[in-house]
């Protein structure tokens, strides 16, 4: 009966140590950033007629934080505009910022 108790406070043991010492936080920062950059982009007043416009876009974030705009490939030129404008050294917030690491994002406004 004694070795039964010490093997399953043992086992108590090992699995809480296991729980304490894995990273509970799983979230995906380039993921976050996304969730972000879908937010400042939301509020669009664009004129979309029956077919989508799609832009991809190359920006970096600086370390205060805030998106550059590279370059936006798009045919609409209103929609590369927009989207300088609404992401354009707006403030992000990341964990770690890797200060000129390029992100390519594709965007697509749909009516």
């Amino acid at each position: 009966m004694r070795k039964l108790s010490l093997v399953l406070a043992a086992a108590v043991l090992l699995v809480s140590g296991n729980l304490f010492a894995n990273d509970l936080d799983k979230t995906d920062p380039q993921k976050s950033l996304s969730i972000q950059i879908w937010e400042l982009l939301n509020d669009n007043n664009l004129a979309v007629d029956s077919s989508d416009l799609t832009a991809k876009v190359l920006f970096t974030v600086n370390s205060a934080g805030e998106i550059v705009v590279i370059s936006v490939e798009t045919r609409d030129s209103d929609l590369e505009s927009f989207v300088k404008r609404k992401l354009n050294y707006k403030k992000v917030e990341l964990k770690e910022v890797k200060e000129g690491k390029m992100y390519k994002l594709p965007v697509r406004v749909t009516a």
